[in-house]
């Protein structure tokens, strides 16, 4: 698997840079006790990641990854959820190995750099700067700057655009079928990290153009690549 040299590289947050389930984890354990119900425990919770806390609350309500709780049950839980979370966005979460090391090179090789993430702006920028990787990027997408967040195309093309780099030069890195489809709809290639949150399947499955270790191993197919 190759793809063509980038000059702007986006990169999810979520599975991709941060392991952020030690918190989401505690927030949903702790939103469930105060509900009254009994908790999930983080394996399970790991499994629910990827599409927003909304979606996360939704099945941590019903215990599974598709269906959905009552509005009335959602509406009371939610609340709770949004305020623990907000206290527990990064004690708990850690940058995955490789992360500091990527984006050292990537910097340094003079590579555009953004973030694209489906969390909402007031949980995503607390989070890079407590992990000391907000400055690295030239602009951040959240879940809710936009109409769309990915699977949409729109947050990719609106950093493209930011960049005034052609979809074709372009390079998402990501670690689920949300960043796949992101990536093929807006025209981008996509590189994907196997240790992320994609709800138990391997990424491989979905067909990104590459599947790297970590971050800091896209130093080689970077050099490599035409």
């Amino acid at each position: 698997m190759t793809i063509k040299k980038p000059k702007m590289i986006l990169i999810d947050v979520d599975g991709t840079l941060v392991d952020s389930v030690p918190d989401l984890a505690y927030c949903v354990d702790e939103m469930m006790a105060r509900l009254g119900r009994e908790p999930h425990g983080e394996t399970r919770v790991r499994n629910w990641v990827g599409n927003g806390v909304e979606r996360l609350v939704r099945r941590a309500l019903i215990g599974q990854l598709d269906g959905e709780p009552t509005e009335a049950e959602f509406e009371r839980a939610y609340p709770i959820f949004l305020e623990l979370y907000a206290e527990n966005t990064s004690k708990r979460s850690l940058l995955y190995p490789g992360v500091r090391e990527g984006l050292d090179y990537l910097r340094g090789a003079g590579y555009d750099l953004g973030c694209v993430t489906n969390k909402a702006a007031q949980f995503t920028l607390p989070l890079l700067k407590d992990l000391g990787i907000y400055a690295d990027f030239a602009i951040v997408v959240s879940g809710d700057t936009l109409a769309h967040k990915k699977p949409h195309p729109e947050p990719l093309l609106h950093a493209a655009e930011f960049f005034k780099v052609e979809p074709s030069r372009a390079l998402m890195v990501g670690d689920s079928i949300s960043d796949v489809k992101a990536a093929r709809a807006a025209g981008f290639s996509i590189a994907c990290v196997p240790y992320g949150y994609n709800h138990g399947e391997d990424i491989r499955d979905a067909g990104p153009d590459l599947v790297i270790e970590n971050l800091a191993a896209l130093r080689t197919e970077l050099e490599q690549a035409a």
